[in-house]
């Protein structure tokens, strides 16, 4: 049933209301695309009009995106209770999720672009922090469009933050969850109104957490000697904090063709981690420090906010004007005190650091209607941001690094582009969509060292031709073919062009480290990843809500980036240190086919399930394939591509009780990747198994009750050097329990 509070009564509908006539009859003379019929001269038989009870579902809006595009609103958002954002996500085809951080189509950080409304996620950002009901939508794209960056060369997930709503809203989420030691609360709750021709929105989330994190892990490798040293070590961390998150939006009709929206967002959460690490020595030296103890606290804050003015004039022109600007910080400190065996004395460490961030970014589009299915479209991007780190680290009272220790480090961003579109329904079964953009990210940075200061400049500039075409099979659009042919790129992160040096702590800085424990050093001279990409989709829709999609991708990726590990002669040591630093490496290719199917269990199999059947069913197979050419096979993929995946899913609503229940399972196998030429690391296999149940006690009250991954894997890292030197870490995971219940007044 579909609430009242959504309906849209056009005027001649009022009227009929006001004449007695029926609501039935009002609803049978609308045609399904099309005005309503023109009643005959020589009667006064009002119009049949359509009443629509509710707004277009998530799969009408996918049918009719001009480009390749999964939508997922309220429904699928709701449907297991979860109270973070990277649940949902991982339940996504084509979505998988890694360390908090979505990646599409099996490839690693930074090919998958992460937008919040429309624009880049600000650094630090994590989804895990943000809860599902703060959301209206989430909208992933497997092509790039020219009014939105083209880093993605992946695709895109466009996180649409709660829009204000027509009518009074006030709801109540109350949470618990559990996965270590005792539960903590979460809420939710959200408050709408409508003032006339303004509308508010007050989503306010506030959260806790507890968790324990436990490892082993084994090193075969050099000691400070270049003597063999094998150690056996286990950690253990407990890790808890609290923050909150805070959207308001307001929406002011100034007038018939006339918008103002004023959106902010606010996030702040501050950190504990607690742990310890013992090591045992198995054969040769012990390490400079063992027994290791530690305690990592920090806290992070975020403001973003903007306004976006839109104004239609006649004749079928657009201009939409967006300004807004950005503020972020992170603070952190660790202490770490461990024990040298050998000089039998305790080691400690001191890090204290602050990272601000601080951008202005204006934008804006300018539409014209060339016809009824035709329109073009050009506008602009700019952004300027700022970044100062300041970071110090002490061992014993004394500077680890002399001359790095506590100078800031400074970064500046601007970037600009500039783009074209043409959106164009050449007729009811073919339409097209034409982009142009170029973009232009210049990086420039400032680096003290010893009292002197040093500015390093990257620039680079990108055009990125788009070309999207869909074929209806049908006039109705239920069988329908995508194409694309585009360009993306993806551009090095700013912590890849820093040129501060990060000690690995584990080896003295005046002596030399072996190659399984490497410095680690940005390089400012990066280029940007240039990706040219082909897309084809097939994609067709049932009647009762359901569809089935196949789509095939192919990538060919120029200057591709990889960490690479070399002996080098440095400024912060004496002797010869191993250092790990990003180069663009070479050319690259990828691709893979993508299947979904979702819907009714009585429409996908209606000679298995009967058509009554309250039972949802969705599953999504891909299979992936890459390979970097200047590496030796078999394993020369992309770094974290796994060969395929398995997404299932049901829900199942039962008759005699307002209950549904369902499950959901994500299965990903092992797989090798060739790092370099002399690193080979294998992963273990994936398999994360979510479960839920939801209890509807009335509209305004559910309790909804859940468990993730559920019977977990422990996750396997193994990596393998030329010279015999291998490093092994087994993470064991736990199982997340929720418990939400659901208020609406």
């Amino acid at each position: 049933m579909h609430s009242l509070r959504h309906a849209r009564v056009p005027g001649l509908a009022s009227l009929a209301l006001c004449l007695g006539v029926p609501l039935a009859q009002a609803q049978e003379g609308m045609p399904e695309n099309g005005p309503p019929r023109a009643a005959p001269a020589e009667t006064n038989r009002l119009d049949r009009v359509e009443i629509q009870s509710r707004p277009q579902s998530d799969t009408d809006l996918r049918r009719r995106a001009s480009v390749a595009k999964q939508i997922y609103g309220r429904e699928e958002l709701d449907k297991y209770g979860d109270s973070n954002l990277s649940d949902v996500l991982k339940r996504l085809p084509g979505v998988n999720v890694q360390g908090g951080a979505p990646r599409m189509r099996g490839l690693g950080a930074g090919y998958t672009q992460i937008l919040i409304n429309g624009e880049p996620a600000p650094p630090g950002f994590s989804m895990d922090n943000l809860n599902p009901a703060q959301v209206e939508r989430i909208e992933v794209s497997k092509g790039p469009t020219a009014d939105q960056s083209a880093q993605a060369i992946a695709g895109t997930i466009n996180i649409i933050l709660k829009d204000a709503p027509r009518q009074t809203q006030r709801d109540l989420r109350l949470g618990m969850g559990y996965n270590y030691d005792k539960p903590r609360p979460s809420f939710t709750a959200t408050y709408g109104e409508r003032f006339g021709d303004l509308s508010v929105v007050l989503p306010l989330s506030g959260f806790q957490w507890r968790v324990r994190n436990a490892s082993e892990g084994e090193r075969d490798t050099l000691d400070e000697n270049k003597q063999r040293l094998h150690v056996r070590s286990q950690s253990a961390e407990t890790g808890w904090g609290h923050g909150f998150n805070f959207g308001p939006r307001l929406n002011w009709k100034l007038g018939d063709d006339e918008t103002l929206a004023w959106q902010s967002f606010m996030q702040r959460n501050e950190w504990n981690n607690q742990g310890r690490t013992v090591t045992e020595v198995l054969e040769g030296k012990a390490p400079p420090s063992v027994d290791d103890s530690y305690l990592n606290t920090g806290s992070w804050q975020m403001l973003r906010s903007n306004v976006t003015w839109v104004k239609r004039f006649e004749d079928g022109q657009r201009l939409e004007l967006k300004a807004g600007g950005q503020t972020s910080r992170a603070r952190y400190t660790t202490d770490v005190d461990g024990l040298n065996k050998d000089e039998v004395q305790t080691i400690s460490r001191h890090t204290d650091g602050e990272t601000k961030d601080r951008s202005l970014t204006q934008s804006g589009k300018y539409s014209q209607s060339l016809g009824d299915a035709h329109g073009l479209t050009v506008g602009w991007d700019l952004e300027f941001r700022r970044r100062t780190e300041v970071r110090s680290v002490t061992q014993n009272g004394f500077d680890l690094l002399p001359g790095f220790e506590g100078l800031p480090f400074e970064a500046e961003v601007k970037r600009q582009a500039f783009f074209v579109q043409d959106e164009w329904e050449i007729n009811p079964q073919w339409s097209t969509y034409f982009g142009l953009r170029s973009e232009r990210i210049v990086t420039t940075s400032q680096l003290s060292q010893d009292g002197i200061s040093s500015d390093l400049r990257n620039k680079s500039d990108v055009l990125t031709p788009l070309w999207h075409l869909n074929y209806k099979l049908d006039p109705k659009g239920r069988d329908m073919i995508r194409a694309s042919l585009t360009r993306s790129y993806k551009a090095p992160e700013l912590q890849a062009l820093m040129a501060r040096p990060t000690v690995n702590t584990t080896y003295p800085v005046g002596k030399p480290n072996p190659q399984t424990a490497p410095d680690r050093i940005g390089n400012p001279y990066l280029r940007p990843e240039l990706a040219t990409g082909l897309d084809i989709a097939y994609e067709k829709y049932f009647t009762g809500g359901g569809l089935f999609s196949a789509s095939l991708f192919y990538r060919q990726i120029k200057d591709l980036i990889r960490n690479s590990v070399a002996l080098e002669d440095v400024s912060w040591s004496a002797e010869q240190r191993y250092v790990s630093r990003p180069i663009n490496l070479s050319r690259a290719k990828t691709g893979g086919l993508e299947l979904e199917l979702k819907g009714r269990a009585g429409e996908l199999l209606p000679s298995v399930f009967d058509p009554s059947l309250n039972l949802n069913l969705r599953g999504s197979l891909s299979f992936y394939r890459s390979k970097v050419d200047d590496l030796p096979g078999p394993d020369n993929r992309l770094d974290s591509q796994h060969p395929y995946a398995v997404n299932l899913g049901f829900d199942y609503r039962l008759k005699s009780l307002p209950l549904t229940v369902g499950a959901g399972l994500v299965y990903m196998p092992g797989y090798g990747t060739q790092q370099t030429e002399t690193q080979l690391q294998e992963v273990s296999r994936s398999r994360t198994v979510d479960i839920f149940a939801q209890y509807v006690f009335s509209p305004q009250l559910s309790l909804r009750l859940s468990a993730n991954n559920v019977s977990p894997l422990d996750p396997v890292t193994h990596v393998y050097f030329e010279d015999g030197q291998q490093t092994y870490n087994k993470r064991f995971a736990r199982t997340w329990f929720g418990a939400n219940l659901e208020m609406k007044f």
